[in-house]
């Protein structure tokens, strides 16, 4: 069997924030620590955490599209060459698309067709923007609504829509299903879940850990701004397959396992220590998790917990 071609690499990726206190004092921020994961040509690879745990941050230093008061570091490569600025110009929007969490990026001024033949550089035709919506579920009447006719569900498809017209090699899926009951939600995610089926590579950024288990192939858990664990998404089906403390606890708190929420709360990132950023929460915690704890292989996935490389 042909082994897939890695289309997304990431290595070290660090990203933070000059900031000034009180208009004077110059601070610098690190919001994302320390991440690395790759996605596959076919494979769709879940990034799951809390609100201001870093996902989107991810998303936005890949694409090149960070604030203005941003820095990153670390290695990005698509297809095994480094992606640089001048290059993520030339493949955004084209080879590489983002599927943006806000409705607000659709254009409230333009019909929904409009805006899906925009997603292709020559401009594609009606015919080309109908067969899209149906692809979708949607009726050929969507094609002259304004985005304020359009429910939550619809909007969603839409911007999945303008996205895919250029048949992309990697999808970026930044919170595609807030707001969304759950009929939609599954709905919206098998979408992405057919993209890499045909193909491409899909990266998936959300905070809800049950609905990525149906569509994701892996799971990259994020914790506090950094990667604490990448598992098989099958990983999940046994808490004992997993290797972090922090996946245990978003195991233990399904509505399957009986909603045990872990005590304590994540971080804010200026708190966060040196080392494991879960150790202040964990109960296995030892002096040296607070220190260096580098994510490491570990029964065909990543960790990063000294306490799982014991054993």
């Amino acid at each position: 069997m042909e082994e897939k071609k890695t289309v997304l690499s990431v290595k070290n990726l660090s990203v933070s924030f000059t900031q000034y206190e009180r208009w004077i004092k110059r601070t610098t921020l690190l919001a994302v620590k320390d991440v690395s994961l790759t996605v596959r040509e076919g494979e769709l690879v879940a990034v799951v955490g809390s609100s201001g745990s870093g996902k989107s941050l991810l998303a936005h230093g890949v694409l090149g599209i960070l604030p203005y008061n941003a820095a990153w570091s670390g290695e990005i490569s698509y297809y095994g060459e480094k992606l640089t600025e001048k290059r993520m110009g030339q493949l955004r929007g084209k080879e590489i698309v983002l599927v943006p969490q806000s409705v607000s990026y659709l254009d409230p001024l333009m019909k929904a067709g409009a805006q899906i033949r925009n997603g292709k550089r020559d401009q594609g035709s009606m015919g080309e923007s109908l067969k899209t919506l149906k692809r979708y579920g949607l009726d050929e009447t969507v094609e002259k609504l304004y985005p304020f006719e359009l429910s939550g569900g619809m909007t969603r498809r839409i911007l999945i829509s303008t996205a895919v017209m250029e048949k992309p090699k990697l999808v970026i899926a930044d919170e595609p299903t807030p707001g969304l009951h759950l009929e939609a939600a599954k709905r919206v995610l098998s979408h992405f879940r057919e993209m890499a089926d045909e193909g491409a590579g899909v990266l998936l950024i959300t905070h809800d850990l049950e609905l990525a288990l149906e569509v994701a192939d892996r799971i990259v858990v994020f914790y506090a701004g950094t990667s604490v664990e990448e598992a098989s998404a099958s990983d999940f089906r046994d808490e004992r397959l997993l290797r972090h403390p922090y996946s245990k606890a978003l195991y233990m708190a399904m509505p399957d396992h009986g909603f045990c929420a872990a005590p304590g709360a994540q971080p804010y990132i200026k708190d966060r220590p040196s080392g494991c950023p879960y150790a202040p929460r964990c109960e296995r915690r030892e002096a040296k998790c607070l220190e260096k704890v580098d994510y490491v292989s570990l029964a065909g996935g990543m960790v990063r917990c000294v306490k799982a490389e014991e054993g």
